[in-house]
This record gives structure tokens, sequence and C-alpha cells, in this order.
């Protein structure tokens, strides 16, 4: 779709409404409502490039001056036609778009996290590669909560009881939010969505919905996208869904699991399998590259304090990039396939990930391996949970992990990297400031 008939198509959905979005860099959207009378007029909109910098709580970091000129510039934003989408819960016909962010002469704002993306798939496609990946997504039903000093409970179901023990890939617990479900399909399928599997995860009322395999710009859309429809019908069934990393105590975290292959642009077969079926050269290599980089880019797979209460050993979540076939305490598993299948699954992410950053960091890391010949580890037949940790354990050492990795900056931009790290320190620092209720609960009267 063109904007010509980009127009046409809001004509035709009588749109009176059309929600102008982009992603900042903690995945959260920002832009302008414009009435649909306003927009074919609108010569290019306009936000403050320093909104891409805001941290999760609004504010900004320090030294965003380093990142954006002083006078506080203006960015254009320019719709990405193909995003067009009705919002199914809008009380009139309103409609969605994603937007790219431009300076004025033309070039792409390097700390849009959808650019970073665009830059790491133009890498790929320079070599005639392209990546296709396939996000698998977590996430809890719990009670409302307004009050952010209580922990979540879960939700109660058709029931009216609420889940007492661990459900995994139960289908009648599944069953207890049927209508909750039907809405996210109803509202998935309006958006154009291309979801598959439901299942209930281990976690009390935990979820997993996976999308088909595909374009990575347009997986990151569709995850940008579905996390606001579950919230939002999450509500109008009065309770939340989070996508918090681990949002209750003692239960699991939640992940985006990412399954990723290359195959080439002209049309050819998946580069990971040899014409024998056997595993290829450039699959060893990627693998190669994400053993070694992805340690170094965990600030983009767990942005937050959060983030790291999930990466513990023997809680369903890696703590090292090991490798294996079907192994799921590894950071790295390859799932039995055909050779036409063959893919990775990188099993770092926390669902919390901006999904545009956590693919290209990801895709990046796999470049990296296939261009400079990494060669992994052998493949791991036993327990990862029993090996060491590979990963930082906390939110600042894994700044220091990326801020220390030219050659993941050279790939993302080296600009976006230094902003990224900044916004994040910025976030860590606020969280220091906050006494917790375990500081007061053992610490109070104790010590």
């Amino acid at each position: 779709m063109n904007q010509e008939s980009l127009s046409g198509w809001l004509d035709r959905q009588r749109v009176t409404e059309v929600e102008c979005i982009v992603p900042d860099m903690t995945g959260i959207a920002r832009g302008k409502i414009v009435p649909r009378d306003k927009y074919d007029d609108v010569e290019g909109l306009r936000l403050p490039e320093v909104v891409l910098l805001q941290t999760v709580t609004g504010n900004y970091p320090d030294d965003d001056e380093d990142y954006v000129a002083p006078v506080d510039p203006d960015m254009v934003l320019m719709p990405d036609p193909s995003t067009a989408r009705l919002v199914p819960w809008a009380l009139e016909p309103t409609a969605v778009l994603i937007h790219d962010c431009y300076k004025f002469d033309g070039t792409p704002v390097d700390l849009s996290p959808r650019n970073v993306l665009r830059r790491v798939l133009s890498l790929y496609r320079a070599r005639g590669w392209e990546p296709v990946v396939a996000p698998e997504m977590e996430f809890y039903l719990v009670t409302t909560n307004p009050d952010p000093d209580l922990p979540l409970e879960p939700p109660v179901g058709r029931t009216g009881r609420s889940e007492t023990g661990r459900q995994a890939y139960s289908v009648d617990a599944v069953n207890e939010f049927d209508p909750v479900f039907e809405d996210i399909y109803a509202y998935c399928e309006t958006q154009e969505l291309k979801i598959e599997t439901l299942i209930h995860e281990v976690g009390v009322a935990q979820m997993e919905i996976n999308f088909s395999h595909g374009d990575p710009l347009a997986l990151a859309d569709q995850v940008f996208l579905f996390k606001r429809i579950v919230r939002e019908v999450a509500i109008r069934h009065s309770m939340y869904a989070t996508f918090m990393a681990k949002p209750m105590e003692g239960e699991p975290g939640s992940a985006m699991h990412l399954h990723q292959s290359v195959v080439g642009v002209d049309g050819g077969g998946n580069l990971f399998s040899r014409p024998d079926g056997e595993p290829s050269a450039l699959f060893l290599h990627f693998l190669g590259g994400q053993q070694h980089y992805l340690p170094k880019s965990m600030p983009f797979f767990a942005p937050y304090v959060n983030s790291y209460r999930r990466l513990t050993r023997f809680s369903a979540a890696p703590i090292n990039v090991r490798w294996g076939y079907d192994n799921r305490t590894c950071g790295l598993r390859v799932p039995h396939s055909g050779p036409a299948a063959r893919r990775v699954e990188n099993r770092l992410p926390g669902v919390d990930c901006n999904p545009y950053i956590a693919i290209a960091a990801s895709l990046a890391a796999g470049y990296l391996g296939m261009i400079e010949e990494r060669t992994p580890t052998p493949p791991l037949a036993t327990s990862a949970y029993g090996m060491p940790y590979e990963l930082p354990r906390h939110l600042d050492d894994a700044i220091e992990w990326l801020r220390g990795c030219a050659p993941l900056a050279e790939v993302l931009g080296e600009r976006f990297v230094r902003a990224y790290c900044s916004v994040k320190e910025a976030e860590y620092e606020e969280y220091a400031r906050v006494i917790s209720p375990w500081e007061r609960r053992h610490l109070l009267l104790h010590v």
C-alpha cells in the first residue's frame, strides 16, 4: 500500500481518527492522534527527537544533550502504509499507523528502534541473506492492582475461582479465560496479526501465544501491536495482562523466545542447511556469533532491573549461552526439524524487551558470527543449569558489558548504543533510590 492507496483505505474504512505512533526505546507507543479530515493535509507530522530517549518512568537521561541538539529539535514522522490497521476497541472507526522517524534532510533518525532494525536487515541483504524470525510471547493475567506496593495475584476465571497451582499445558486452565482469548483472537484478526498456538505456560495464569515465522520488521510491528491488544482486552475483562519479565514471586518469568533462520534473498532455501541436509557452516557461525555477542547484548534482552530476576538457575530461564539440540535448559536451543526448518531459538529475551531492538540485537550477533566465521562450542546433551553463569547478573553490569563491545556498536549504530545505555543507566539510578519492602522487613529492626 502506498500513500495514495492509504488515503483511499482510510476513506473506505470511514476512519474518523488516526493514531500516528512510533515505538520509543522502551517499546512504548508515542505519537499523536489526528482527525481523519486533517490527516492528508499534514505535511510530515513532527515530534521532538528527545521523545525517543524517554525512560520507562517518563524521565530523560542527564546527558540527553549528547544525543539530541541543545535546541531540542523536531523529527519528521512518515507513515509506513503497510502498517495501517483498524483499532478494534475504538468507539468510532479509528486507524493506527506506525511511523518512521526522519531528520529534515531525509536521513533516518538513528535513535529510532525501527530504524535500528532496518539497519541490521540492510547488512544481511547486502550479503544476499534474508533473516526469518518467529517470536513466542509469554505473559501473565492478574487481578487488577492499583496499589503497586501489593503483590500480584491470579485472576478469577469462569468457575469463580483463581488457580491454586501450576497448570502447564492445561487446556481446561486456558478455557477458564475463554472470553478473554476470544477477544484477543478477534482483535488480532482485525489487525492482521499472524498468531498461531495458545498454551498455558508453567506459571499460575501464565499464557503463551506464538507468531508465524516471517519478516523481522513485520514481526516486530506485530509484537508491538499485540502487547497493546492484550493489555486492552484484559482491562475490558476487569483484569490486567502484564509483560513484566518477573511479575510474581515464586513463579517463573516471562520470555520472548525468538526463533531465527536465514534464507537466500534470491529465493534460495534455508542457508542453515547444506544440500545434503546437514548443518551448514553458516549455521555454526551464526551460533558462534550468538554465543560470543549475546552476553554483551543483555541490556537489549533484559532491559530492566526486574528482568534479571527471571534469569536464575532452575527457573525455566537460561543462565548461559550453551547450545543444544532440543535442549530447553540452554540459552540457545535448536529444535528438532527437517533441513528446511533448521533454526536457532534464542531463549534469552524477556517479554519486557522492545521487540525491534531485541530482534535487531539477536540478528546482529548472528551476523557478526557469520562474517567473522566464529566457531561455537560443541552441543550440550546435558542440563545447562548446572554450568556456570555466562550472563551479567544485574543491569548495571550488563550496561558495562555492552558499552565495551565495539563490533555491536558498529552494526547497531554507535550513537544509538550510547544513547540506549544512558536511558538504562537513568532507569537504574532511579530504581536504586527506592527502598524495597524486603529492606524494611529484614533490616529495619534487626541490623
